[in-house]
């Protein structure tokens, strides 16, 4: 497999590039399923269970100050469309933070977590991730609890839904959350497209089936859902000062792109190394200094 260098870059504060690092390898082997539909206080997979994810040491004297991938647990329900959130789970996680330690100077925790947005622990991590929303509900609790930690400064990623129904399914529920504050499309020189790695367009990322299926038509939209979904959406919710609190990424599935690297050189050179490392990794570097 071919490796990339990365253009030399500075990031405020928190995070900074290591000038010309490589992807290499593909994280780890071929996915793993795990059941679908997971619910609080099933077992999770050993923290050892990384399925060939290299691991690595945290100084201790900065366990509580590392970067932590932390996935949004919610409620589905029952439809024709939309997935749960397990999605992708726990090997998106896992590979992508090790993509973020090894290509920046961020610290990253080698275990990614999961919860409610209820927990109590909720407010001691920065930023959050919530995967195909299409059939997502809220609970009030968790309306007040997401309000609460956006507007404190916390930061939400959102990915990986396709088509009409299921943007309006969750432009409903974010909207309990933030009725005076609708997603805005974001431009393509928007910085957070080129905070880190400069995009030169709105990448979107199929999953690996509906890239296989496309590969010679040069699709990569996913089929099978209703509305448009060729059009690929990335959408910010704004406080009242201006900050973004909530990144969307709409006919898009980066966590595929995570979650596959190690399935297929083609795709790992064409979706994941070109566009969702690249912009999960902007993400996270935006979210951490602004």
């Amino acid at each position: 497999m071919t490796r990339t260098r990365l253009l030399v870059v500075t990031a405020v504060g928190v995070a900074a590039l290591v000038a010309a690092a490589g992807f290499g390898s593909a994280a780890r082997q071929p996915g793993r399923q795990f059941p679908y539909g997971r619910q609080p206080g099933d077992p999770l997979p050993l923290p050892e269970d990384r399925a060939g994810v290299p691991n690595w040491k945290v100084d201790p004297s900065f366990d509580r100050d590392v970067f932590t991938f932390v996935r949004i647990e919610y409620s589905s329900y029952r439809g024709r469309r939309g997935g749960s959130w397990t999605t992708d789970w726990p090997d998106a996680d896992l590979n992508f933070s090790f993509r973020l330690q090894q290509l920046t100077s961020l610290r990253v925790n080698p275990n990614p977590i999961s919860m409610r947005l209820t927990d109590p622990r909720l407010f001691d991590y920065p930023f959050i991730y919530i995967v195909e929303p299409g059939r997502l509900t809220f609970s009030e609790d968790e309306v007040l609890a997401l309000r609460r930690y956006l507007t404190n400064g916390g930061f939400l990623m959102v990915d990986d839904f396709w088509g009409d129904s299921e943007w309006e399914n969750f432009r409903r529920e974010i909207g309990r959350v933030f009725p005076n504050n609708e997603p805005k499309e974001l431009p393509v020189d928007h910085e957070i497209f080129r905070c880190v790695y400069h995009l030169k367009e709105k990448p979107q990322i199929p999953s690996i089936q509906a890239a296989w299926a496309g590969k010679a038509q040069g699709i990569t939209w996913e089929r099978g859902h209703d509305g448009d979904v060729q059009t690929v959406h990335y959408k910010g919710i704004f406080d009242d000062k201006g900050r973004m609190m909530a990144f969307i990424g709409h006919n898009t599935d980066l966590g595929d792109g995570w979650e596959r690297e190690g399935e297929d050189p083609w795709y790992f050179r064409e979706f994941s190394e070109k566009k969702a490392y690249p912009l999960g990794i902007n993400v996270i570097v935006y979210a951490m200094t602004h």
